[in-house]
């Protein structure tokens, strides 16, 4: 049998959270669920109250008002029975710098009664990579390999979910690609995995996710029914000039929202009409401020126009 949860019941239940600090409000009225072994993901800035949530979530915080169940469990009263059974790794390194890679794998196997050995199946695919380092301290790694470490060390006591606060944050892209593969094969093997980043395109990793900003959450929906609700056709812009170009655009009586994306201005119409005669208008109103190079395509929006749009973009 395996050992995590089969249950159809929601792993993850959050309703109404609300947690202040001072006047600060971080979580705002948080409501969600996170299904049995998928990977939700929550997406957005920072400051946007993802961490507080992960706290709460992992029994680090209490929250002002409402309620937070993880494995059927309350996140306050029953905080000792769930400790064992979550694995977190928090966004800041927060192991032991002058301990070695081996070292830190045994203490924290120790806090939870274990061993690196009678977990070493649980671990492998992780720890392999690091084995050949197992003696170097950890403040020595590369961001990637310390990331692979915390992860080890919150897997080593055979967790039923995982907590991952902005794991891939300050990480090459090689290595954020290898740590997401690590994280669908754990997801394969039948674990659920909560995970919070600021990057946009990472939402395309996850079967579930939520944007979130200043402490609330604007949508929650699989990546693909999150591009599906923009609404409205979206257009790359280009012209030799991007600033002007961005500027004139934000002037055109008929101009929605218009902001940079890498080299293209992604740009909607107020209007109600269709994509080729919107296309063709405003080609012809840059052409004629005098700006060049100017194309105008359609675009399929991403979860980052998504957010920008719930955001209300200028």
């Amino acid at each position: 049998m395996s050992p995590f949860v089969t249950s159809v019941q929601p792993v993850v239940v959050v309703d109404h959270l609300v947690k202040r600090f001072g006047p600060t409000v971080a979580v705002a009225d948080v409501s969600l669920s996170v299904r049995p072994q998928e990977i939700f993901g929550l997406i957005g800035p920072d400051g946007a109250g993802k961490t507080t949530l992960f706290r709460i979530l992992a029994t680090l915080l209490v929250p002002d008002t409402g309620q937070a169940t993880v494995l059927g469990r309350d996140v306050v009263k029953d905080l000792w029975a769930l400790r064992s059974r979550i694995g977190y790794m928090p966004g800041r390194f927060s192991l032991y710098p002058d301990l070695s890679v081996e070292e830190n794998l045994r203490f924290f196997a120790s806090v939870f009664g274990t061993t690196i050995q009678a977990e070493y199946d649980r671990i492998a695919p992780i720890y392999r990579q690091l084995e050949p380092f197992r003696t170097r301290r950890a403040s020595a790694l590369s961001g990637g390999m310390k990331q692979k470490l915390a992860l080890c060390c919150a897997l080593v006591h055979r967790p039923e979910i995982l907590l991952l606060d902005e794991p891939t944050t300050g990480v090459d892209a090689v290595s954020r690609r290898e740590f997401w593969d690590l994280l669908h094969r754990l997801k394969a093997s039948g674990l659920t995995i909560v995970v919070s980043t600021p990057y946009m395109d990472e939402a395309d990793r996850c079967d579930r996710v939520g944007l979130m900003q200043r402490g609330a959450l604007l949508a929650i929906d699989t990546p693909r029914g999150i591009t599906q609700a923009f609404g409205r056709p979206l257009f790359g812009v280009r012209a030799a000039d991007r600033y002007r170009a961005l500027l004139t655009l934000r002037a055109y009586p008929h101009a929605r929202t218009v902001y940079p994306f890498g080299e293209t201005l992604h740009y909607t119409d107020a209007r109600v009409s269709e994509p080729a005669s919107i296309e063709r208008d405003v080609r012809a109103f840059l052409a004629a401020t005098g700006l060049e190079g100017v194309s105008v395509a359609v675009l399929s929006p991403t979860v980052e126009d998504s957010f920008m749009e719930l955001m209300g973009a200028p």
